[in-house]
């Protein structure tokens, strides 16, 4: 069944407007009386298409009900800038596992090294594909892919979580299953880029009071690191 988002539902009718509009009825080509599902909140609503237009369709809620793809937690996912458009695999995948924020980082060691004007330009685009991955996945929300954010931005924002993770490719760090989720409902995951993290950030982010995480002997590349990485949190926290 088709899917589409929207901020605002209302139980006794929804109006979907401009581009999911025109998808609707011209891509699609959709008449009166089918059904469609309408997200709003984490919230899913069975419509059936009351009125077509050239620029609206008219939907009448059939069934309300909590979206079940979306997980009981709230995962932000602060990624190191990796090069050339991994970022944009890295959105799409972790959109598809349940990932709540992506938060892009700039570090000492990451190679592309953007502003973040530059970035904003970058950023309309991996909202996008974020908006599209959750339609393909059944998400009851999108995502919200974050500005560029500084080392020191991110690690401020990393230690008002409730916990928060950084994957560590040293040995010494902790396996996942010894990690405290119980009842830990807000959960932030660091991720280096191509060059990992520096010592001096690895301290730093302990201080802070990150969990270090060591993933095993194996070295994975940036963009595969956040698939591994988010599967394991969402199976532990009984997501998966």
């Amino acid at each position: 069944m088709p899917r589409f988002f929207t901020e605002h539902a209302d139980e006794n009718q929804i109006i979907i407007t401009g581009e999911d509009a025109r998808h609707i009825g011209r891509s699609l080509r959709m008449h009166t009386g089918e059904m469609l599902t309408v997200c709003s909140c984490g919230i899913d609503y069975q419509c059936e298409i009351i009125k077509i237009t050239d620029s609206e369709v008219f939907l009448h809620p059939v069934e309300i009900h909590p979206c079940a793809s979306e997980p009981s937690i709230h995962l932000t996912l602060y990624q190191a800038v990796p090069k050339q458009d991994k970022l944009a695999e890295i959105v799409q995948k972790a959109t598809e596992l349940g990932v709540s924020e992506i938060v892009p980082v700039l570090t000492s060691r990451c190679v592309a090294r953007p502003d973040k004007k530059e970035f904003l330009k970058k950023q309309e685009r991996l909202q996008k594909i974020a908006v599209s991955a959750a339609k393909q996945s059944g998400r009851g929300k999108i995502p919200e892919v974050h500005t560029l954010h500084s080392w020191k931005e991110a690690l401020a924002s990393m230690q008002k979580q409730d916990i928060s993770i950084m994957l560590y490719e040293e040995k010494g760090g902790s396996r996942f299953e010894a990690i405290p989720f119980t009842g830990q409902t807000n959960i932030g995951l660091f991720i280096g880029s191509e060059g990992g993290i520096s010592e001096q950030e690895a301290q730093e982010a302990v201080s802070a009071g990150l969990y270090r995480v060591w993933l095993g002997n194996r070295i994975l590349r940036c963009e595969t690191a956040p698939t591994a990485a988010i599967s394991i949190l969402m199976y532990l926290t009984k997501n998966m």
